[in-house]
């Protein structure tokens, strides 16, 4: 089986079956060791930030776990993620309620990192559309984000 770990925008499932992606399950999952932070410049607002998932020690991100009809779905992804311009795709080991996988996710590339960006109100729309999947605390915390 193939996974896909979404800590932004593509928390939304209706967003992923709008891009054509398959999946046949959806369940909640966290990456211990990461945190989701607004940095990655928009390709078409410069001036905002969208989700990145950084390394954090003592941090850990919530998400949305996608299970994949085949192997080949996540490839279909790589085009809304900018891939290889705007985001990198690597797996990484989450956790889930029914123990630990590995998932594909994404990583935005240094060239495209900013300290100094706020997400639109939209993007933290589509975010907060998989709040069944994520903790009240960090649904809250998302709700809290100063955006554009």
């Amino acid at each position: 089986m193939s996974f896909y770990f979404a800590y932004g925008s593509n928390m939304n499932p209706h967003r992923v079956t709008e891009r054509g992606i398959g999946f046949d399950r959806v369940s909640a999952a966290r990456a211990p060791g990461f945190q989701v932070r607004f940095e990655k410049r928009s390709r078409l607002q410069p001036e905002a930030g969208h989700a990145n998932l950084a390394y954090s020690k003592r941090g850990v991100a919530e998400g949305v776990l996608y299970r994949l009809t085949d192997d080949a779905q996540i490839v279909k992804m790589d085009p809304y993620e900018g891939v290889p311009v705007h985001y990198s795709r690597d797996s990484i080991l989450v956790e889930t309620e029914h123990g630990s996988t590995w998932a594909w996710t994404y990583f935005a590339n240094r060239a495209v990192i900013a300290s100094d960006l706020k997400p639109p109100p939209w993007y933290v729309a589509h975010m907060t559309a998989g709040e069944q999947y994520l903790s009240a605390e960090y649904t809250a915390w998302l709700r809290s984000v100063e955006c554009l």
